[in-house]
């Protein structure tokens, strides 16, 4: 017989154990289920009925879970659940840097909890900096970081307007792979601006190789979208040759034909990308559902040779007595491609700011100029952003109803006060639903939302995301389709989308019966495997 000692302290071994099974026992087994829901699972299949269960994040049960507990239930009878929504054309990167907007709201508001940022070759060459700032202030949603071309040219280059030499790119492509090896998801960009467009294809592609080494991707405001210079069908058979010459899987993005002169060229543009997708090459696109485009009024305007060096050697240009004519003169040309002074808004403009959310004619004629002498005044006080009415509705809708065409904002994040931005920051996505899924019936729901969800989480190699399926983080979205809409207009942007009753980001409740809970789980995401890249 054991001693009483050891027989006492044996019984209260025993009795706690015991009292831990009872207790662990009674525990919940999830921390959330979403019951009763229409679930879009994100492939593009019909909506099915069942529960989510979601437990330390992720999402670890797809099913019916009656008689399952949990900490905290969502009730989604008469609702669609979803995954979180990927944008994969955003702005919003120096903003979410900033406490009082990295709660990233109007985002959420329209069900992103994915972004995508350094978009048309933009954003630093340094990503290791960038994730320190995005990191600050805790985030509302994810970010995905891309390394952008013109901010590698930039570092490497300046702003010059010539070839680089062999040992030039060769720092260009070690920018690139440190750029990777920081968790770089893909590479952007933007042959259209300055001073992307003065590089070659060449450079584009010796560029996109270590990217599709990597199994990475290639997303790019392609070299012309109406009718500026090589064209938009060229351009676009441009991107597909980066792709046949790096391997690497290539993203039009935000696809459109700018430009009465261009209207009607979605169609042979399908037929390109249909051909290269016939070849083998992964060739994809991303898209706003809006007429309206956006950019800087010296980007929309000025010729990229007249840019060369920046802005102290344009206003050079500009007061030349030679020069100066033929900037002006293609001004104006460039002016017309883009439907005119009576379809360009301006959006910010520091100088003046009573010009904001006004259009260009009107603005000149108040001022008693010509639009081409008010763009000029412009761009000498610091440039202004701008609104472009350009796009035909039948390209919007060929283009939307490609299934190889994702949903994609191209917004911001602007406080109220500063500026007049563009609606597609408060809207895209639930505008899609409402106008061209609900009122039009151009694409299904199920084809609407695999573009926000599975589509760009398979373009962009979000492995662990953008699907309802056990092993996923669990970013969700619960929407009343009835009441989806977005608010925001050209006039008064600054207004939130409705009808996303709950949006979960990592599996923390960020908008809850429509309000939103202050709480930022969001983080700065890295791509799979980037750790084990060598220099």
């Amino acid at each position: 017989m054991l001693p009483p000692p050891l027989r006492a302290t044996l019984f209260a071994l025993a009795a706690a154990f015991a009292s831990h099974v009872q207790a662990t026992s009674n525990d919940p087994e999830f921390d959330i289920i979403i019951r009763h829901g229409r679930v879009l699972d994100g492939s593009g299949a019909p909506w099915f009925r069942a529960d989510i269960g979601i437990r330390d994040g992720r999402i670890v049960a797809v099913e019916p879970l009656a008689g399952r507990t949990a900490r905290e239930e969502i009730d989604a009878v008469g609702l669609y659940v979803a995954p979180g929504f990927i944008d994969g054309h955003s702005h919003t990167a120096p903003a979410l840097a900033q406490e009082k907007l990295a709660g990233a709201q109007p985002q959420l508001a329209q069900g992103i909890t994915t972004v995508l940022v350094n978009p048309d070759g933009g954003g630093p060459a340094d990503l290791v900096a960038q994730r320190e700032q995005l990191s600050r202030h805790g985030l509302g949603i994810n970010v995905a970081q891309m390394i952008g071309h013109n901010a590698v040219r930039q570092a490497v280059l300046g702003m010059e307007n010539r070839a680089p030499t062999e040992e030039e790119l060769a720092r260009m492509v070690d920018l690139v792979r440190a750029a990777l090896r920081a968790g770089a998801y893909g590479f952007s960009s933007g042959p259209y601006y300055t001073p992307g467009s003065y590089a070659t294809t060449d450079e584009l592609v010796a560029l996109a190789k270590p990217v599709a080494e990597v199994d990475g991707f290639h997303t790019s405001h392609i070299r012309d979208e109406g009718n500026f210079g090589i064209g938009l069908v060229a351009a676009v058979e441009e991107l597909i040759e980066i792709s046949r010459r790096s391997g690497v899987t290539g993203v039009v993005t935000h696809i459109k034909a700018l430009g009465p002169d261009s209207w009607g060229l979605s169609v042979p543009v399908i037929q390109r990308i249909e051909q290269a997708r016939a070849e083998g090459l992964e060739i994809y696109a991303d898209q706003y559902p809006y007429e309206a485009g956006s950019t800087s009024i010296t980007a929309a305007l000025v010729p990229p040779p007249a840019q060369a060096g920046g802005q102290r050697a344009l206003l050079k240009r500009l007061d030349d007595p030679s020069e100066g004519p033929q900037i002006r003169a293609a001004m104006a040309v460039n002016l017309a491609r883009r439907n005119g002074a009576e379809n360009m808004q301006i959006r910010r403009y520091a100088p003046e700011p009573r010009y904001e959310g006004r259009r260009l004619a009107e603005i000149a004629a108040s001022e008693g100029v010509t639009p081409i002498e008010m763009a000029e005044r412009m761009i000498r006080g610091g440039g202004a952003a701008v609104v472009m009415f350009m796009m035909h509705e039948d390209d919007i809708v060929r283009f939307m109803q490609q299934r190889w065409t994702m949903t994609a904002s191209d917004g911001s994040l602007v406080a109220p006060g500063e500026g007049v931005p563009h609606p597609r920051s408060f809207g895209t996505f639930p505008r899609k639903l409402r106008r061209y899924v609900v009122e039009r019936g151009v694409v299904s729901l199920e084809q609407a939302i695999h573009s926000m969800t599975t589509l760009p989480a398979n373009v962009f190699r979000l492995r662990d995301r953008g699907r309802l399926l056990p092993g996923q983080w669990a970013d969700v979205v619960v929407f009343d389709l009835a009441r989806v809409r977005d608010l925001s207009t050209y006039e008064k942007p600054h207004q939130l989308s409705e009808g996303m009753v709950h949006v979960l980001v990592n599996g923390q409740i960020a908008v809850r019966d429509g309000a939103f809970t202050d709480v930022r789980a969001g983080r700065v995401l890295r791509r799979h495997g980037s750790e084990s890249i060598t220099p």
